[in-house]
């Protein structure tokens, strides 16, 4: 077992295997650069346990720096590393993105791809959100809905003139001109494979979140059960459902469900008690899962209120929504 300090984050370790490459594989974003010739990036200071440098076989002593990319675990370690960030402990940022690609997938759901010039500077975990701020308006924010370990960022924008602001946002986009963008932000986010059973809740445009930790988890070790529950009220909203069907097929450890409201009622209160419904049928073990949910407040909220009354610890339920739209 490797524990990394300040952040608190543990991972195992194999015999044999270096600190750097097992971190990978438990999702862990460990800085490193050897791929362009650089070194030093995934420096750690040794605070207890035996390590070994596998370059020249020497065991390492208490208190020395080491790289972690030429580090083998002799028995328990805890190292200390300050750029790696306990989960939503990230810093917000300003960033210039550039515009490489902005597509409709659906009736009013459009796919952007953003590129930051500086994007070796960016951290962000599985899961958080973006803010893209435009002259002379409030900044307006989406999900991330690719992996921090993608080049590009990607975005899920539901616009319509119904949406003004998202609107607003797709035009300037399609523009071709720079944006601007402040991230990461969201607490609901993964910094590691986690060690419980994950159920992945979303309506609509909230699967843009589930999809970064989808994408995330699959490039990792993960081996826990992973449920995506996608909640929508018509078939033509579920604008990426074969994506989700793929997933499941490429991926043992992964299910979807899908959940679609009456083409006739389109009530969202209805709407999540079908989910909620939906959710509280899987069989999960309440006492055993981490639930992760996006959608509107009056989603989450119905959602948790069901779960936690089925028996869901209330540190097992993670929602953005609980951070910026808190009930009174």
């Amino acid at each position: 077992m490797v524990d990394l300090e300040p952040s608190g984050i543990c991972y195992t370790a194999d015999a044999g295997a270096d600190l750097l490459s097992a971190a990978a594989r438990a999702g862990i974003a460990v800085p490193f650069a050897c791929k362009n010739g650089v070194c030093e990036l995934c420096e750690a200071r040794l605070l207890s346990g035996s390590a070994l440098n596998t370059r020249n076989q020497q065991t390492i002593p208490i208190g020395a720096r080491l790289m972690m990319c030429r580090t083998a675990a002799l028995d328990h370690l805890e190292l200390e590393i300050s750029a790696v960030m306990a989960a939503g402990k990230n810093q917000p940022r300003k960033f210039q993105a550039n515009v490489v690609d902005v597509r409709a997938i659906n009736h009013d759901v459009y796919r952007v791809e953003l590129q930051l010039p500086r994007r070796r500077e960016l951290s962000f975990h599985a899961g958080q959100y973006l803010a893209v701020n435009l002259p002379d308006a409030e900044p307006c924010y989406f999900s991330i809905a690719s992996s921090p370990s993608e080049p590009h960022i990607e975005l899920h924008i539901q616009a319509s003139p119904d949406w003004v602001s998202a609107q607003k946002v797709i035009d300037a986009l399609t523009s071709g001109e720079a944006v601007s963008l402040e991230l990461p932000y969201g607490k609901a986010c993964l910094a590691s494979v986690p060690d419980k059973p994950l159920l992945l809740i979303a309506a609509g445009t909230g699967f843009a979140q589930m999809k970064s930790l989808v994408d995330y988890l699959r490039g990792t070790s993960c081996s826990q059960p992973v449920k995506l529950f996608w909640g929508v009220r018509r078939q033509e909203d579920m604008y990426l459902r074969s994506m989700a069907g793929q997933w499941e097929q490429d991926w043992p450890e992964f299910t979807f469900q899908p959940v679609v409201g009456d083409d006739e009622d389109n009530d969202w209160s209805g709407h999540h008690d079908q989910l909620v419904r939906a959710v509280l049928e899987s069989g999960a073990d309440w006492n055993n899962v981490e639930v992760h949910v996006s959608g509107s407040p009056a989603m989450v909220y119905t959602l948790m209120d069901a779960l936690l009354e089925a028996g869901l610890p209330s540190g097992s339920f993670f929602s953005d929504v609980l951070e910026y739209a808190p009930r009174n």
